[in-house]
């Protein structure tokens, strides 16, 4: 790699146009100045500077040695500029969560983006295990989970608990609750769906839940915002958290039944330990915790 105090001596005696001058400028002797540039040509491994008397002019290698060094400052200043600022609305922000989760998430940080044009913002809904994974891996900056992650390399911060939700029609309300009267209406299944039954029916029916694996399959839907969709049709009932309930916009055509026991699922803000977050990271983070609090109430 090409020493960086060689190329800014090289610049700075290029601008001025004066050896003495230029080691004046810098602080150092006129033999240290020249000794920079024979080590800078060395690595070149061509000249840059074609003598004439006490003056010189530039070899077509000096030229672009030259045009470097400038870009290179142009460069660092604009570095030291956005480390200085630290804008919470210029930069990028990764993010992951839960498909639920994102849909309420999403609309929120469309207000920033607008307020802010040099705010990037990528949203993934993914799996949980991948939203460990992709903070570990640094593809996130942030994942919200819904359990405290064990991982000596990873930070985790408390951000409250989510209502897992019996959805259905609301003019087929099965009275009493049972796993037979719901079954009747049949389970709107969806990637986490099998997971969510598992947690809420085995603790309001004990004696008669069998696993998720026995619940009647009514449809299937992979799409988070679709997934009310059915039920709000007359087509099934289903689990969902409540940020999945609350970000549909026919909430007026479900209906949520309350069971006995209710069941509810943590919500972990998720980053790398000993990073120092910046402020357009932090300002998502306040966001977040903004809606998951939303949730509680």
């Amino acid at each position: 790699m090409l020493n960086a105090q060689w190329i800014e001596t090289f610049t700075v005696l290029v601008e001025i146009g004066h050896f003495t001058r230029t080691a004046k400028h810098l602080g150092m002797t006129q033999p240290g100045v020249s000794q920079h540039l024979r080590k800078l040509e060395g690595q070149i491994g061509k000249p840059l500077i074609s003598r004439q008397g006490k003056g010189f002019s530039l070899t077509p290698a000096g030229e672009a040695v030259f045009a470097m060094g400038q870009s290179r400052r142009v460069e660092e200043n604009a570095l030291f500029e956005a480390v200085r600022q630290d804008n919470p609305g210029i930069g990028e922000v990764n993010i992951a969560c839960s498909g639920s989760f994102a849909m309420l998430l999403y609309p929120e940080i469309f207000k920033l983006m607008q307020a802010s044009p040099d705010l990037t913002v990528r949203l993934k809904a993914a799996p949980q295990d991948d939203v460990i994974l992709g903070v570990l891996e640094g593809r996130y900056d942030l994942g919200i989970s819904d359990h405290q992650p064990n991982h000596p390399r990873l930070d985790t911060h408390y951000l409250g608990e989510e209502e897992l939700c019996l959805i259905v029609p609301p003019d087929r309300l099965p009275s009493p609750v049972t796993l037979e009267a719901l079954d009747e209406l049949g389970f709107v299944a969806h990637p986490d769906g099998f997971a969510y039954a598992h947690d809420l029916f085995s603790l309001n029916f004990p004696d008669h839940f069998e696993g998720s694996d026995t619940l009647r399959i009514r449809t299937f839907v992979n799409q988070i915002s679709q997934i009310p969709a059915p039920v709000a049709h007359g087509i099934g009932y289903t689990v969902l958290p409540r940020s999945g309930i609350d970000a549909y916009p026919d909430k007026d055509k479900i209906s949520i039944i309350r069971l006995p026991e209710g069941c509810q699922r943590d919500l972990w803000m998720v980053f790398r330990r000993g990073r120092t977050l910046p402020a357009r990271i932090n300002r998502i983070a306040d966001l977040i915790h903004s809606i998951a609090s939303g949730l509680e109430t």
